[in-house]
């Protein structure tokens, strides 16, 4: 496993991020916590989460599982990097989300008592909260750090503007402020490079890019379809369509440089300005390991060209649509 530091801060973390989505809802806790050792075992030190994860069987239940994980060993906490987020509604009643100091309160000594631990190291807004102001944010993150519940603070789906408005008000306050921003990136969908990355190099911040195989399009799936061990659907079925001569051409890409296509996507990410590692979300055991590869796959300057004119990305704002 590779490592590095999380943005401008001290933090090391693998460069490969395990999410833990699927924890619960579609993975039972005993393969949840096999997928867990895994990592560990492969250098995975960089673990996210959030309260609303577990949906389908509860929110919180996703954080319950890695929780009841780190109790069986303590050097199960202490040798993981944790993230995890609020911002998404816990309850029907009022102040049971979004970034009030109330909730940043609330939310945070929620999570640590599923979590079973007594601090977040990445504590991440799951969303911009446009009525509630920065300095309130700010106050109430102060707090969670002095208290010692918190020691970072990251955004997650923030525009570049609200990165930099974010940065501003901490600097008033001589406050660290953000250190990392989750988003979704990958080859299909490049939007972040015309202002959230800029950003994100500017002020100091690692880029966790989440979904980065675009929900399996990424991951083989025409020669899935092809060997029936995928049906597409829906709008994963209609997506596919429309992108279907760029993801041919992008798997006989990867067949002609000896790779799986999920393997070659991560690695692109990996070779990306600000990123410092993508999120990957497995299922299974088999998911992980497929991902762990990905890091050992260094792709040159002409395949790093190919895949830009199978998928053209965006240049830095205003050049991308200005002179």
């Amino acid at each position: 496993m590779e490592f590095t530091h999380l943005g401008r801060t001290g933090l090391t973390v693998s460069r490969i991020c395990l999410g833990t989505m699927n924890f619960g809802p579609h993975t039972s806790e005993e393969d949840s916590h096999a997928i867990m050792d895994a990592a560990h075992e492969k250098g995975i030190n960089f673990f996210d989460t959030a309260n609303v994860y577990g949906r389908s069987v509860g929110k919180g239940a996703t954080e319950e599982i890695v929780g009841r994980w780190f109790a069986k060993d303590p050097r199960n906490r202490e040798k993981t990097v944790l993230a995890t987020k609020l911002y998404g509604d816990m309850d029907e009643w009022p102040n049971e989300g979004k970034l009030s100091a109330l909730n940043i309160r609330r939310a945070l000594d929620a999570s640590l008592k599923r979590l079973q631990t007594d601090y977040i190291d990445l504590y991440q807004f799951h969303h911009i909260d446009r009525a509630t102001p920065w300095e309130e944010i700010w106050q109430a993150m102060e707090v969670a750090v002095q208290q010692g519940k918190v020691l970072y603070a990251g955004s997650s789906n923030f525009a570049g503007w609200h990165i930099a408005q974010a940065q501003a008000a901490a600097e008033k306050r001589n406050f660290t402020g953000l250190v990392s921003e989750q988003s979704i990136y990958n080859l299909i969908v490049r939007d972040v490079e015309r202002e959230v990355l800029p950003a994100a190099q500017e002020y100091g911040l690692g880029v966790i890019p989440w979904s980065p195989l675009q929900g399996g399009l990424l991951g083989g799936v025409i020669r899935k379809e092809n060997e029936g061990v995928r049906r597409t659907e829906g709008r994963a079925k209609e997506a596919l369509e429309k992108l279907r001569p760029q993801i041919e051409q992008y798997e006989t890409l990867a067949d002609e440089l000896g790779h799986e296509p999920g393997d070659v996507a991560l690695a692109w990410l990996l070779h990306q300005p600000a990123v410092t590692g993508p999120i990957v979300g497995p299922r299974t055991m088999e998911q992980l390991e497929s991902a762990v590869r990905a890091v050992d796959v260094k792709l040159d300057d002409k395949t790093l060209t190919q895949l830009d004119e199978i998928f053209p990305g965006y240049k830095t704002a205003p050049e991308d649509y200005a002179w």
